[in-house]
């Protein structure tokens, strides 16, 4: 079963340097659990590190018996068994059962380049198969704000991808948790977080559900579960690149009405007029009226929504944030259909993809020289 983590890794600084090109697909692919501190070593004494730079990257048109195998790695069957069916897992080499004895572990398709175009197919078809799945579950439209919140800095992506395969009889998933879980999206060792009522999935179908970002103060809510749970687990979401986090503009009326009714009463009309913003991006009719319910202690939200209605949203922002008020964040997919979601994945997907491709060039140089 094709079953493969990938994670956005810079190109490595070294073009010539093997080490550093063996290493980059070991992190890539998610080769290696990374434990404690690093060692002085950089892994590169590592099985899987020596297992790929001295047998199967190094002589791509061998076939390599598991038993010598073990023995010049100095490893366990047990151990060699499980790093190599991480390779056979990733898509990245084969074996055969042909002759007596041990089976032979290969790269595919005789080199490098071939493997990693055979591996590019695999992770693009499987990738359109089961996003299908999103389509059923859809529920989420355009909420027409009037404007595009730009989304903040995006995660490094670290994205599962693994086949499709029925549910056991007796398992307490669903079709969306194991789902969720061959995306990441549940970690690495998903546990009870797999289960079909798990906080994570729970949480996913709100996000499928809802039109406008959700803050953590009403995921907390609806969910009944702590901030910084809710936190960490839309942050895990986020770094599967189908999550997105956003400035909550539907929230702009309700900050500005804090931020106005908290400066007025710290600092006075007068610097709400000249370093609050006022004169800069209202014009006298807008200030008289908010100043005038500020005095009186009636300034409504719904009054500052029609004041400022005309006003960009991106100056909106530029006035709260002269105001001193914050915009709060919220957490949505990346699009408003799941075709965009698919497309964004497939994007950044591809850019990792086309990454693997220049590295495995540059590494059959290397070995070559």
């Amino acid at each position: 079963m094709f079953s493969v983590r990938l994670t956005e890794v810079a190109l490595p600084t070294s073009e010539r340097e093997i080490d550093n090109l063996v290493g980059w697909f070991i992190d890539t692919l998610c080769l290696v659990r990374k434990r404690g501190e690093a060692t002085a070593d950089q892994g590169r004494a590592g099985p899987v590190h020596r297992l790929l730079r001295d047998y199967l990257f190094a002589q791509p048109e061998v076939s390599w018996d598991a038993q010598m195998l073990a023995d010049e790695l100095a490893l366990t069957p047990a151990s060699l068994n499980h790093h190599l069916t991480r390779l056979v897992e990733a898509g990245i080499i084969g074996f055969s059962n042909e002759g007596k004895g041990w089976r032979r572990y290969f790269l595919r398709g005789g080199s490098l380049s071939n493997a990693i175009e055979f591996f590019s197919l695999q992770c693009e078809t499987i990738i359109k198969q089961r996003m299908a799945l999103l389509d059923s579950l859809w529920n989420r439209g355009n909420p027409n704000l009037g404007s595009e919140p730009v989304a903040t800095e995006t995660p490094a992506l670290s994205i599962g991808i693994v086949d499709h395969r029925p549910l056991l009889s007796d398992s307490e998933e669903n079709l969306l948790s194991q789902w969720m879980g061959d995306f990441g999206l549940l970690g690495e060792r998903p546990g009870k977080e797999a289960h079909a009522d798990s906080i994570s999935v729970q949480l996913f179908e709100l996000l499928l559900n809802r039109d406008l970002p959700l803050s953590l103060d009403e995921a907390s809510e609806l969910l009944d579960e702590q901030k910084p749970r809710i936190g960490r687990i839309l942050e895990r979401f986020r770094s599967t690149g189908m999550v997105q986090r956003v400035p909550r503009i539907d929230r702009l009326n309700v900050a500005l009405w804090s931020a106005m009714t908290a400066q007025h009463q710290r600092r006075g009309e007068d610097w709400m007029l000249k370093k609050g913003g006022f004169q800069r991006l209202l014009n006298s009719k807008q200030q008289s009226s908010i100043l005038s319910s500020l005095k009186k202690g009636k300034l409504k939200v719904e009054e500052v929504e029609k004041v400022v209605k005309d006003i960009s949203a991106d100056e909106q922002m530029l006035l709260l944030n002269l105001l001193g008020g914050r915009l709060p964040l919220g957490h949505r997919m990346v699009g408003y259909t799941s075709e965009k979601v698919h497309s964004e994945i497939a994007l950044r997907i591809d850019k990792t993809l086309r990454r693997m491709r220049r590295v495995a060039q540059l590494l059959e140089q290397a070995m070559a020289s």
